[in-house]
């Protein structure tokens, strides 16, 4: 007795089992691929070559001064832009080279015995991380300075070399808005915002390595 050929659909509901499973098993080895190649890594600031300089402009000169690194390391997911870790100026370091001025802006402005850190803390980056060279970032995070934090998107230059990297970046502080004083008297006039020029360097080890460290 001849046995029935399997029907048309029958062997296509086959055929897409097999393709559903194959597909599955491919998603899970991709997976897995992935999260053995993507670590974090961690960019760990040298507090000799890192500081923040400042520079605020009046109708006569402009003022220029830095603060000092007091603590910072910085956690980049390059997969999922996903950043956090913090970077910390001390703000009582403030100097710009003039006594008088500098006991203003400590006192009136920054009030840096009060609030005598300045820091900013990283949520987020966007951008194209290249294995060496410079790349570029839009990195989102939280400033905070005087005792209130502020949402700000910093663009920031990188460039990475073996295990050390070097970064810049420029951006305003908007200190008037921010409820900070304007230090302007009867004869000097400056503006209600700072320029801040950062420049770091340091280190940069990934996750795998900080835990053989330990």
């Amino acid at each position: 007795m001849a046995h029935p050929e399997p029907s048309k659909s029958g062997s296509l509901v086959t055929m897409m089992k097999k393709f559903g499973v194959t597909l599955v098993l491919l998603l899970a080895v991709a997976g897995y691929l992935s999260g053995q190649t993507a670590q974090e890594i961690v960019l760990q600031l040298d507090p000799a070559q890192t500081a923040a300089d400042f520079g605020l402009e009046d109708v006569l000169h402009s003022v220029r001064g830095s603060f000092a690194l007091k603590r910072g390391a910085i956690r980049f997911d390059p997969t999922t832009g996903v950043a956090g870790g913090e970077v910390v100026f001390d703000a009582t370091t403030g100097n710009s080279g003039n006594g008088s001025r500098d006991h203003k802006m400590h006192k009136d402005v920054l009030e840096s015995q009060r609030y005598p850190e300045i820091v900013f803390r990283p949520d987020h980056a966007e951008g194209k991380m290249a294995a060496t060279g410079p790349c570029v970032f839009q990195v989102h995070g939280k400033f905070g300075i005087h005792g209130a934090e502020h949402d700000v998107t910093i663009p920031v230059e990188v460039d990475f070399h073996d295990n050390q990297w070097t970064a810049k970046a420029t951006f305003k502080v908007p200190y008037v808005k921010w409820g900070m004083k304007n230090p302007s008297l009867l004869f000097l006039r400056v503006g209600d915002a700072v320029s801040i020029a950062f420049r770091g360097s340091g280190s940069l080890t990934n996750s795998s390595e900080r835990a053989e460290r330990r």
